[in-house]
This record gives C-alpha cells, structure tokens and sequence, in this order.
C-alpha cells in the first residue's frame, strides 16, 4: 500500500509529535518541581506557541504553493464556494441551479 505522504512529511511530523510530547511532559514536570514557577511559564508558552507557530507555518506554505493544507479555515467547503471552475457564483443568469449539470428555469 502506498501511503499519500511523503517520507519528509512523515519525518516532520514524527518530530512534531515527540516535540509536543516532551514539552507537554517537561510542563507537567515543572509544575511539580519548579519552585519559582519560571521554568513552568516557559514550558507553558512553548506547549502554546509552538503548536501555533506550526499551524502559521503549514498555512502559509499552503498560500504560498497554492495546494490545500490540513491549516486551510474550511478546506472542504473550497469546491462548493465558487473555486471550483464554471461555478461563479456573480454570474446569475436568471436560472435555478438544481445541480452542475442540469439547469431549469
């Protein structure tokens, strides 16, 4: 079986995984054992901003290449809004659309 992602994109996101793993474990661990609660502020805005940071990231790849991202706001709506060819939702030509290929009026 031949799997849709490439070996890179399954590399990457190994390493993500292990990345929010050992932070969201570093952040249980300074919450018990840190005495001046910065370690844990740290961990807490890296358990926060990192996950953010690679969203902006796969997001804008996605804009820049012009291919759908899992970080697209609706990309299952992406057909139906207009982006599909021949569906140009300004031109109304009088017609009730009841489906792609059949027009009555």
């Amino acid at each position: 079986m031949e799997s849709r992602y490439s070996k890179k994109q399954r590399i990457a996101a190994i390493i993500g995984l292990a990345l929010t793993f050992a932070l969201l474990i570093g952040l249980v661990l300074s919450a018990l054992f840190d005495q001046g609660g910065r370690l844990f502020q740290a961990f807490l805005f890296a358990s926060i901003g990192v996950p953010i940071l690679c969203w902006i990231y796969i997001w804008l790849y996605g804009r820049m290449t012009g291919k759908k991202t899992i970080a697209d706001f609706k990309p299952e709506d992406a057909d139906q809004t207009g982006d599909a060819p021949g569906n140009d939702p300004s031109s109304d030509d009088g017609l009730i659309t009841i489906s792609k290929k059949h027009k009555h009026q």
